[in-house]
């Protein structure tokens, strides 16, 4: 059974546009650091899809498309004290943190922003527009995909 997230990254950080550049479009989603969001990644498995959202710019948004190419693996950057990922209670025979792999299948032509999806009165349930959500890895139902994906 297929599920459905959404990965915020700060565009400044990583964006869609950085990703449309790796060979085969695809790259570790790595760096989290957030307990709740770690179990997400390792609950994803290879072919669910997800939306790419640039968060903490001047047009948050969806812009675009993704799979997941690789199941949860041990982040190695949580090993690396010089890595702005280092955990010193993170080791390679205990891992802490996880990323996926996640392949760009399709980077939108126009963003659906932020505003649009609040203003989309069935996706009001959406973690993502609930107050205080600063999550950076989320699941997203089925028929709340569904939906933005006929709004793009």
């Amino acid at each position: 059974m297929k599920n459905y997230w959404l990965l915020k990254s700060e565009p400044t950080s990583f964006s869609v546009d950085d990703l449309n550049t790796r060979p085969h479009k695809t790259e570790p989603w790595d760096g989290v650091r957030n307990y709740q969001a770690r179990n997400f990644l390792q609950q994803m498995k290879v072919n669910d899809e997800a939306f790419f959202y640039h968060s903490n710019c001047k047009e948050p948004g969806i812009y675009g498309l993704l799979r997941i190419s690789k199941e949860a693996y041990p982040d190695p950057s949580s090993y690396h004290i010089a890595s702005p990922y280092y955990d010193s209670k993170s080791s390679p025979a205990h891992p802490r943190w996880y990323m996926v792999d996640v392949t760009l299948v399709k980077k939108f032509t126009h963003a659906l922003l932020l505003q649009e999806l609040r203003e989309t009165s069935a996706l009001k349930d959406l973690t993502l527009l609930q107050k205080g959500n600063r999550l950076s890895v989320m699941p997203i139902p089925a028929s709340a995909f569904n939906i933005i994906l006929s709004l793009l």
